[in-house]
Protein backbone atom coordinates (compact mmCIF):
# COMPACT_ATOMS: atom_id res chain seq x y z
CA UNK A 1 0.00 0.00 0.00
CA UNK A 2 1.20 3.35 -1.19
CA UNK A 3 0.29 5.76 1.06
CA UNK A 4 1.19 9.84 2.07
CA UNK A 5 1.99 11.02 5.38
CA UNK A 6 -1.08 12.90 6.10
CA UNK A 7 -2.62 12.79 9.87
CA UNK A 8 -5.37 15.60 9.48
CA UNK A 9 -7.28 17.32 7.36
CA UNK A 10 -9.80 20.18 7.14
CA UNK A 11 -13.93 18.84 6.40
CA UNK A 12 -16.62 21.12 6.11
CA UNK A 13 -19.53 19.54 8.73
CA UNK A 14 -22.47 19.60 10.48
CA UNK A 15 -23.03 19.39 14.04
CA UNK A 16 -26.44 20.36 14.05
CA UNK A 17 -28.37 19.92 10.20
CA UNK A 18 -30.08 23.12 8.82
CA UNK A 19 -29.05 25.95 6.40
CA UNK A 20 -25.53 27.34 5.38
CA UNK A 21 -24.86 28.44 9.28
CA UNK A 22 -25.30 25.05 10.81
CA UNK A 23 -22.08 24.69 8.31
CA UNK A 24 -18.23 24.71 9.76
CA UNK A 25 -14.74 23.71 8.95
CA UNK A 26 -13.18 21.15 10.85
CA UNK A 27 -9.91 19.98 11.77
CA UNK A 28 -10.25 16.24 11.61
CA UNK A 29 -8.03 12.64 11.57
CA UNK A 30 -7.36 12.36 7.67
CA UNK A 31 -8.98 9.35 6.59
CA UNK A 32 -7.04 5.84 5.64
CA UNK A 33 -8.19 3.78 2.33
CA UNK A 34 -8.71 0.12 3.21
CA UNK A 35 -8.51 -2.87 1.33
CA UNK A 36 -10.45 -2.26 -2.40
CA UNK A 37 -10.44 2.02 -1.48
CA UNK A 38 -8.81 4.90 -2.63
CA UNK A 39 -7.69 8.26 -0.64
CA UNK A 40 -7.94 11.19 -3.11
CA UNK A 41 -6.71 14.63 -1.94
CA UNK A 42 -9.47 16.90 -2.98
CA UNK A 43 -8.83 20.02 -5.29
CA UNK A 44 -11.83 21.15 -6.33
CA UNK A 45 -15.56 20.25 -4.77
CA UNK A 46 -19.11 20.94 -7.03
CA UNK A 47 -22.21 22.18 -4.94
CA UNK A 48 -25.35 21.13 -6.27
CA UNK A 49 -28.93 21.65 -4.34
CA UNK A 50 -29.12 18.00 -3.43
CA UNK A 51 -26.64 19.05 -1.11
CA UNK A 52 -28.44 21.83 1.09
CA UNK A 53 -31.66 19.91 0.56
CA UNK A 54 -30.89 16.31 2.03
CA UNK A 55 -29.13 18.01 5.13
CA UNK A 56 -31.80 20.51 5.90
CA UNK A 57 -33.09 18.46 8.79
CA UNK A 58 -32.92 15.87 10.27
CA UNK A 59 -35.95 13.65 9.03
CA UNK A 60 -34.87 14.79 5.62
CA UNK A 61 -31.31 13.31 6.46
CA UNK A 62 -32.32 10.29 7.60
CA UNK A 63 -33.88 9.11 3.82
CA UNK A 64 -30.32 9.47 2.45
CA UNK A 65 -29.14 7.48 5.82
CA UNK A 66 -27.25 10.56 6.74
CA UNK A 67 -26.35 11.24 10.67
CA UNK A 68 -24.42 13.26 13.00
CA UNK A 69 -22.00 14.34 12.70
CA UNK A 70 -22.17 14.71 9.00
CA UNK A 71 -19.69 15.86 5.93
CA UNK A 72 -21.08 17.96 3.05
CA UNK A 73 -21.08 18.10 -0.67
CA UNK A 74 -21.05 15.36 -3.10
CA UNK A 75 -19.69 15.91 -6.09
CA UNK A 76 -14.93 16.32 -6.41
CA UNK A 77 -11.78 16.24 -8.36
CA UNK A 78 -8.61 15.31 -6.76
CA UNK A 79 -5.41 13.43 -7.03
CA UNK A 80 -5.49 9.66 -5.74
CA UNK A 81 -2.86 9.76 -2.84
CA UNK A 82 -2.96 6.56 -1.15
CA UNK A 83 -4.39 3.21 -2.59
CA UNK A 84 -5.30 0.25 -0.40
CA UNK A 85 -4.14 -3.16 -0.23
CA UNK A 86 -5.70 -5.06 -3.33
CA UNK A 87 -6.06 -2.17 -5.74
CA UNK A 88 -4.40 -2.63 -9.35
CA UNK A 89 -6.38 0.17 -11.16
CA UNK A 90 -5.12 3.05 -9.91
CA UNK A 91 -2.00 4.49 -8.85
CA UNK A 92 -0.85 7.59 -6.61
CA UNK A 93 -0.67 10.30 -8.78
CA UNK A 94 -3.47 9.57 -10.63
CA UNK A 95 -6.41 12.07 -11.62
CA UNK A 96 -9.91 11.57 -10.55
CA UNK A 97 -13.40 12.78 -10.37
CA UNK A 98 -16.96 11.51 -9.10
CA UNK A 99 -19.37 11.70 -6.03
CA UNK A 100 -18.61 10.41 -2.32
CA UNK A 101 -22.51 11.38 -0.62
CA UNK A 102 -22.48 14.16 1.82
CA UNK A 103 -18.56 14.12 2.40
CA UNK A 104 -16.68 15.35 -0.31
CA UNK A 105 -16.16 19.29 0.88
CA UNK A 106 -12.66 17.94 2.64
CA UNK A 107 -9.06 17.81 1.77
CA UNK A 108 -9.50 14.27 1.73
CA UNK A 109 -12.06 11.44 0.93
CA UNK A 110 -11.90 7.80 0.65
CA UNK A 111 -13.83 6.11 -2.14
CA UNK A 112 -14.55 2.43 -3.43
CA UNK A 113 -13.18 1.23 -6.08
CA UNK A 114 -16.09 0.05 -8.35
CA UNK A 115 -18.35 1.63 -5.22
CA UNK A 116 -21.27 3.79 -5.92
CA UNK A 117 -21.95 7.84 -4.97
CA UNK A 118 -24.01 6.63 -2.27
CA UNK A 119 -22.40 3.61 -1.13
CA UNK A 120 -19.09 3.72 -0.38
CA UNK A 121 -18.11 6.68 -3.31
CA UNK A 122 -16.54 6.20 -7.00
CA UNK A 123 -13.45 7.61 -8.71
CA UNK A 124 -13.77 7.94 -12.60
CA UNK A 125 -10.46 8.66 -14.33
CA UNK A 126 -10.24 12.55 -15.08
CA UNK A 127 -9.65 12.44 -18.71
CA UNK A 128 -6.74 15.05 -20.43
CA UNK A 129 -8.04 18.54 -20.92
CA UNK A 130 -10.70 18.21 -18.27
CA UNK A 131 -9.44 20.62 -15.50
CA UNK A 132 -10.03 19.80 -11.79
CA UNK A 133 -12.68 22.62 -11.35
CA UNK A 134 -14.40 21.14 -14.25
CA UNK A 135 -14.44 17.62 -13.33
CA UNK A 136 -16.14 18.71 -9.58
CA UNK A 137 -19.17 19.95 -11.50
CA UNK A 138 -19.81 16.51 -13.12
CA UNK A 139 -20.95 13.59 -11.51
CA UNK A 140 -24.43 14.66 -9.85
CA UNK A 141 -25.94 17.49 -12.96
CA UNK A 142 -23.92 15.14 -15.79
CA UNK A 143 -25.72 11.79 -14.76
CA UNK A 144 -29.52 13.75 -13.81
CA UNK A 145 -29.06 15.64 -17.03
CA UNK A 146 -28.26 12.15 -19.20
CA UNK A 147 -31.77 10.32 -16.88
CA UNK A 148 -33.18 13.69 -18.08
CA UNK A 149 -32.49 13.06 -21.75
CA UNK A 150 -32.92 9.12 -21.62
CA UNK A 151 -36.89 9.60 -20.85
CA UNK A 152 -37.69 12.17 -23.08
CA UNK A 153 -35.13 10.85 -26.13
CA UNK A 154 -34.73 14.00 -28.15
CA UNK A 155 -33.15 13.70 -31.81
CA UNK A 156 -33.53 16.04 -35.08
CA UNK A 157 -36.92 17.12 -35.63
CA UNK A 158 -37.49 17.36 -31.79
CA UNK A 159 -37.94 20.51 -30.63
CA UNK A 160 -37.66 20.70 -26.98
CA UNK A 161 -38.57 23.07 -23.74
CA UNK A 162 -35.96 22.61 -21.21
CA UNK A 163 -37.20 24.64 -17.63
CA UNK A 164 -34.63 26.10 -15.37
CA UNK A 165 -31.76 26.04 -18.47
CA UNK A 166 -29.16 27.85 -17.08
CA UNK A 167 -28.78 25.50 -14.18
CA UNK A 168 -26.50 23.34 -13.22
CA UNK A 169 -28.29 19.84 -14.41
CA UNK A 170 -29.77 22.61 -17.15
CA UNK A 171 -25.92 23.39 -18.73
CA UNK A 172 -25.52 20.19 -19.75
CA UNK A 173 -29.04 19.29 -20.44
CA UNK A 174 -28.94 21.91 -22.94
CA UNK A 175 -25.74 20.81 -24.52
CA UNK A 176 -26.91 17.18 -24.79
CA UNK A 177 -30.21 17.82 -26.23
CA UNK A 178 -28.29 19.69 -28.71
CA UNK A 179 -26.08 17.02 -29.60
CA UNK A 180 -28.70 15.01 -30.45
CA UNK A 181 -29.48 17.05 -32.95
CA UNK A 182 -32.71 18.98 -31.23
CA UNK A 183 -34.08 22.54 -31.11
CA UNK A 184 -33.62 23.45 -27.48
CA UNK A 185 -36.58 26.63 -26.05
CA UNK A 186 -34.50 27.11 -22.35
CA UNK A 187 -36.60 29.35 -19.48
CA UNK A 188 -34.40 31.61 -17.23
CA UNK A 189 -34.83 35.12 -16.69
CA UNK A 190 -34.20 37.79 -18.56
CA UNK A 191 -30.67 38.75 -17.66
CA UNK A 192 -29.79 34.43 -18.44
CA UNK A 193 -30.51 34.99 -22.13
CA UNK A 194 -27.46 35.45 -23.10
CA UNK A 195 -25.96 32.86 -21.24
CA UNK A 196 -28.59 30.46 -22.62
CA UNK A 197 -27.59 30.95 -26.34
CA UNK A 198 -24.01 30.62 -25.48
CA UNK A 199 -25.01 26.89 -24.45
CA UNK A 200 -27.26 26.40 -27.73
CA UNK A 201 -30.65 27.40 -26.26
CA UNK A 202 -33.13 29.88 -27.47
CA UNK A 203 -34.33 32.03 -24.27
CA UNK A 204 -37.81 32.57 -23.13
CA UNK A 205 -38.68 33.91 -19.69
CA UNK A 206 -40.49 32.04 -17.36
CA UNK A 207 -43.32 32.91 -15.16
CA UNK A 208 -47.26 33.60 -16.33
CA UNK A 209 -47.68 33.12 -19.57
CA UNK A 210 -45.06 30.98 -20.38
CA UNK A 211 -46.42 28.49 -22.78
CA UNK A 212 -47.83 31.32 -24.87
CA UNK A 213 -44.28 32.98 -25.37
CA UNK A 214 -43.21 29.38 -26.47
CA UNK A 215 -46.09 29.21 -28.32
CA UNK A 216 -45.10 32.50 -30.02
CA UNK A 217 -41.02 30.70 -30.73
CA UNK A 218 -42.25 27.82 -32.14
CA UNK A 219 -45.37 28.16 -33.54
CA UNK A 220 -45.00 24.72 -35.12
CA UNK A 221 -44.67 22.97 -31.75
CA UNK A 222 -42.69 21.54 -29.22
CA UNK A 223 -42.05 17.92 -28.95
CA UNK A 224 -40.45 16.91 -25.77
CA UNK A 225 -39.94 19.11 -22.13
CA UNK A 226 -37.75 18.65 -19.26
CA UNK A 227 -38.32 20.60 -16.12
CA UNK A 228 -35.20 20.96 -13.70
CA UNK A 229 -37.03 23.50 -11.79
CA UNK A 230 -40.42 22.50 -10.29
CA UNK A 231 -43.51 22.08 -12.00
CA UNK A 232 -44.08 25.27 -14.64
CA UNK A 233 -42.79 24.10 -17.35
CA UNK A 234 -44.82 20.54 -16.84
CA UNK A 235 -47.91 22.83 -17.08
CA UNK A 236 -46.73 24.93 -19.93
CA UNK A 237 -45.61 21.85 -21.72
CA UNK A 238 -49.06 19.86 -21.05
CA UNK A 239 -50.84 23.07 -22.43
CA UNK A 240 -48.33 22.64 -25.35
CA UNK A 241 -50.25 19.26 -26.39
CA UNK A 242 -46.67 17.40 -25.31
CA UNK A 243 -47.36 14.17 -24.76
CA UNK A 244 -46.90 13.18 -20.91
CA UNK A 245 -44.55 10.49 -22.15
CA UNK A 246 -41.98 13.01 -23.23
CA UNK A 247 -42.40 15.36 -20.03
CA UNK A 248 -40.15 14.62 -17.26
CA UNK A 249 -39.41 16.57 -14.22
CA UNK A 250 -36.22 15.82 -11.52
CA UNK A 251 -37.24 17.97 -8.39
CA UNK A 252 -40.92 16.95 -8.00
CA UNK A 253 -43.70 14.07 -8.55
CA UNK A 254 -46.47 14.64 -10.89
CA UNK A 255 -48.62 12.29 -11.50
CA UNK A 256 -48.21 10.42 -15.12
CA UNK A 257 -44.86 12.27 -15.63
CA UNK A 258 -41.60 9.82 -15.50
CA UNK A 259 -39.35 11.44 -13.38
CA UNK A 260 -35.66 11.80 -13.62
CA UNK A 261 -33.05 10.01 -11.33
CA UNK A 262 -29.05 10.52 -11.80
CA UNK A 263 -29.15 7.15 -10.39
CA UNK A 264 -31.02 5.56 -12.94
CA UNK A 265 -28.55 7.23 -15.55
CA UNK A 266 -27.16 4.32 -18.23
CA UNK A 267 -23.43 3.43 -16.30
CA UNK A 268 -21.65 4.53 -18.96
CA UNK A 269 -23.39 8.14 -18.58
CA UNK A 270 -20.55 9.88 -16.71
CA UNK A 271 -17.44 8.83 -18.52
CA UNK A 272 -18.96 9.89 -21.56
CA UNK A 273 -19.88 13.25 -20.62
CA UNK A 274 -16.20 13.55 -19.48
CA UNK A 275 -15.41 12.84 -22.85
CA UNK A 276 -17.53 15.45 -24.41
CA UNK A 277 -16.15 18.09 -22.28
CA UNK A 278 -12.55 17.03 -23.18
CA UNK A 279 -13.18 16.91 -26.47
CA UNK A 280 -14.70 20.64 -26.23
CA UNK A 281 -18.12 19.49 -27.46
CA UNK A 282 -19.87 20.16 -24.00
CA UNK A 283 -18.69 23.52 -21.98
CA UNK A 284 -19.26 23.58 -18.28
CA UNK A 285 -19.90 27.03 -17.18
CA UNK A 286 -17.92 27.91 -13.71
CA UNK A 287 -20.62 30.75 -12.11
CA UNK A 288 -18.21 30.93 -9.32
CA UNK A 289 -15.61 29.80 -7.12
CA UNK A 290 -14.80 30.05 -3.30
CA UNK A 291 -12.10 29.15 -0.51
CA UNK A 292 -13.35 26.07 1.83
CA UNK A 293 -13.18 28.93 4.33
CA UNK A 294 -15.96 30.70 2.70
CA UNK A 295 -18.33 28.01 2.22
CA UNK A 296 -21.33 29.53 3.90
CA UNK A 297 -21.43 32.14 1.17
CA UNK A 298 -20.81 29.63 -1.60
CA UNK A 299 -23.97 27.23 -0.28
CA UNK A 300 -25.88 30.57 0.31
CA UNK A 301 -25.07 31.44 -3.84
CA UNK A 302 -25.89 28.10 -4.91
CA UNK A 303 -28.96 28.13 -2.73
CA UNK A 304 -30.67 30.77 -4.42
CA UNK A 305 -31.20 28.90 -7.21
CA UNK A 306 -30.32 31.91 -9.68
CA UNK A 307 -26.63 31.09 -10.75
CA UNK A 308 -26.12 30.30 -14.15
CA UNK A 309 -23.51 27.53 -14.12
CA UNK A 310 -21.83 25.81 -11.32
CA UNK A 311 -20.86 26.69 -7.70
CA UNK A 312 -17.50 25.30 -6.72
CA UNK A 313 -15.13 25.30 -3.78
CA UNK A 314 -11.31 25.30 -4.85
CA UNK A 315 -9.60 23.57 -2.00
CA UNK A 316 -6.21 22.90 -3.90
CA UNK A 317 -6.03 27.70 -3.71
CA UNK A 318 -7.03 27.36 0.38
CA UNK A 319 -4.70 24.47 0.91
CA UNK A 320 -1.88 26.29 -0.57
CA UNK A 321 -2.12 29.56 1.12
CA UNK A 322 -2.01 27.62 4.44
Amino acid sequence: MAEASVTTSRAVQFEAFGGPEALSVRAVPAPQAGPGQLRVRVTAAGLNPMDWFMTSDAETAARFGLSLPCGFGTDYAGVVDQVGDGVNDFAVGDRVFGGALSRAVADHVVVDVGGTITVGGEACRTPDGVDDRTAATLAIAGRTAAAALAVVDPGPGDTVLIGGAGGGVGVFAVQLARLAGARVIGTGSATSAGALRDLGAEPVTYGDGLAERVRALAPGGVTAAMDLHGTDTVRAARELGVPDARITLITALVDGITSANGANAAPSALEEIARLVAAGRIRVPIAATFPIERIRAAVELQAGRHVHGKVVIDLQASADAL
